[in-house]
Formats: structure tokens, sequence, C-alpha cells
């Protein structure tokens, strides 16, 4: 299970299935705590979200694996 959190600390989204589907990743979550959403990410789409990352974005994400939780 993964969380996303608001700037101000509240979950967003928790996250607890990432499966491959067809062409598509499936993301099965719920928003806010309560509101169950299943999400497609497309091909199209994640070319377009790696092209938001330059090096020292990546080289930041790879170190997040080895970071303590505040």
């Amino acid at each position: 299970m993964m969380k996303l959190y608001n700037p101000d600390g509240t979950v967003l989204m928790t996250i607890t299935g990432v499966k491959p589907t067809g062409r598509c990743l499936m993301i099965e979550g719920s928003l806010f705590g309560g509101m169950p959403i299943t999400t497609q990410l497309r091909p199209a789409e994640a070319r377009a979200g790696l092209k938001l990352l330059s090096f020292g974005k990546l080289l930041f994400l790879i170190s997040l694996f080895c970071r303590r939780s505040p």
C-alpha cells in the first residue's frame, strides 16, 4: 500500500494495487480515505511523465528509497 499526501499532511490517495492490463497499467485505490477509484496509465501518458524528469529529479527520486520518513 502506498499513500500520497497533500502539502498539509493529509492523505490524498491510497494506492492498494497496480497491475498490467492489456496495454495499460491499472492503478486501484481510494481518494480522500473513502472514495474507491480505478485508473489507468496509458503508454503515451507514461512517456509524458518521464519527460517531466530531469537528471537531477531522477537522482532525487532514486535517493528517496534510502531516506527515512519524517
